[in-house]
C-alpha cells in the first residue's frame, strides 16, 4: 500500500466517525462528502504506480507508447470523474431535503426532527 491509499483509508474513517457521532444534519452531509472524497482518493491512488507512464502520449512531440511499455490504467480516473458528478448530485439532494426538514421542524438535529414527526 502506498501513502495515498493509507491516507484515503484514514480520511474515510474520519467521515464514518462524523456520520456516527454527530446528530447535526449539516455535519452528517459534510461527513458523507468527506467519505466520498476518500473513496475517490483511494481509487486514483491505486490507478497508477510511480514507474508507469501516461496511457496516452505527452503531446505531439513525444513518441507514442510502444509495446512492452508500462502504462497507467486510465479506467479508475475515468470512473472517478463519474463518481464526482454523482457525489455532487447526492449532496445537492441531501441539502435540499435538509432545507425542507429545517423549514418544517425548525431543527438541525436528527433525533429532535424524528420525535417531532412522531408527535404529529
Amino acid at each position: 500500500m502506498n501513502i495515498g491509499e493509507i491516507g484515503a483509508i484514514i480520511i474515510f474513517f474520519v467521515g464514518v466517525y462524523g456520520v456516527i457521532a454527530r446528530r447535526n444534519i449539516t455535519k452528517t452531509v459534510i461527513s458523507i462528502g468527506i467519505m466520498q472524497a476518500a473513496v475517490i482518493l483511494f481509487f486514483v491512488a491505486t490507478g497508477g504506480a510511480g514507474s508507469t507512464s501516461a496511457p496516452i502520449g505527452a503531446g505531439s512531440t513525444s513518441a507514442p507508447i510502444g509495446a512492452g511499455t508500462d502504462a497507467a490504467d486510465a479506467i479508475p480516473q475515468a470512473l472517478m470523474i463519474t463518481a464526482i458528478v454523482i457525489g455532487i448530485a447526492v449532496t445537492a439532494v441531501a441539502l435540499t431535503m435538509f432545507i425542507y426538514l429545517y423549514h418544517k421542524y425548525g431543527t438541525t438535529n436528527w433525533e429532535k426532527a424524528r420525535k417531532m414527526r412522531e408527535d404529529e
